[in-house]
């Protein structure tokens, strides 16, 4: 089996990160068929790459700015059987592809294979009233997901694999829905992994999408995201993302792991975080409230991007029967 390894970069002041994650590549059990590093509409951070990285694949985003469009771009370029996505601020443990592999090789009908995230806390602490179950906001594996082998929805995007053929198929990656260089200058949006993975489903009945604990990798997570207010804002742009999901592939869809996990996981994450308190943890109740303000800031999100919808499809259906 053949993969090939994709990072989407777009500024310089992730230098250091660059290298590190291209270095855990290079430090890989299983070899990657290719290092591939696509840059985002930066010139003169495509030039630095190109001298030096001589032995990677080092191309510009031909498609629409922003991380779906670096992905596209990515798949084009990859002659690998699989395609395996990093994010240019994480690193992999040396046995992540040969994880993947294997995930691959066990079943054909997995097309695509997500790992497990750790985060990387600035200072090496996690904030002590960040709740678990909100890693999600920092690109981490949250609590409420397989910690086994398990079939899931979606992967995470910035650690995963999918079956090169079958992203074209589907229509690879959509704009619009994710990170773009609007979202990098305002709003941390994401999902647009969430929305290929339904849609790929959709389009392609049978197909497995597997979460394989063993393909692991670190992801830095900067002081600056360690804040209560990256918090709430990572919360709302996720709700906002969320609507675009569901209008994209339905509401059913779109949205049922997001019901499991604010019915079932939620409750008893906000319930933990007081009995840590009566037993001498007074930041459990900390971690209690985040949990309720960030359910509140997500479901206020999804609102207001679902109103924003509906206004738009009414004022565009008036200027149909305009014309």
């Amino acid at each position: 089996m053949k993969i090939s390894v994709v990072i989407c970069v777009y500024t310089e002041d992730r230098w250091d990160d660059i290298q590190a994650a291209v270095g855990s590549v290079r430090a890989q059990t299983f070899p990657p068929h290719e290092l591939i590093l696509v840059v985002d509409h930066n010139p003169d951070l495509h030039l630095r790459l190109k001298r030096e990285y001589a032995d990677a694949i080092v191309v510009e985003n031909t498609h629409e700015q922003g991380l779906s469009g670096g992905k596209n771009t990515g798949v084009a370029t990859a002659s690998g059987d699989v395609v395996a996505f990093l994010d240019d601020d994480a690193v992999a443990e040396a046995g992540w592809l040969a994880a993947f592999a294997r995930a691959m090789a066990a079943d054909p009908a997995v097309v695509g294979v997500g790992g497990l995230t750790h985060p990387l806390w600035a200072n090496g602490r996690r904030p002590r009233w960040f709740p678990e179950e909100f890693d999600w906001t920092v690109g981490c594996t949250y609590r409420g997901l397989p910690a086994e082998r398990k079939a899931i929805r979606n992967v995470m995007g910035g650690n995963a694999a999918f079956r090169g053929h079958v992203v074209g198929e589907v229509g690879g990656f959509h704009s619009g829905i994710g990170r773009s260089v609007q979202g990098r200058k305002s709003r941390p949006l994401g999902c647009e992994e969430t929305e290929f993975c339904i849609r790929l489903a959709q389009r392609r009945p049978g197909s497995v999408i597997m979460f394989e604990p063993e393909a692991v990798i670190g992801h830095r997570v900067p002081a600056s995201r360690a804040t209560f207010r990256y918090f709430r804002a990572r919360c709302y742009a996720e709700g906002l993302s969320k609507a675009l999901v569901a209008r994209s592939v339905g509401a059913g869809d779109g949205l049922s792991s997001e019901r499991s996990h604010a019915l079932k996981v939620l409750p008893l994450g906000a319930l933990r975080g007081v009995r840590d308190a009566l037993r001498g943890d007074p930041a459990g109740l900390a971690r209690a409230g985040a949990i309720v303000a960030g359910l509140a800031w997500t479901s206020w999100g999804y609102a207001v991007g679902s109103a924003r919808l509906r206004l738009r499809g009414d004022r565009a259906e008036t200027n149909r029967h305009e014309r």
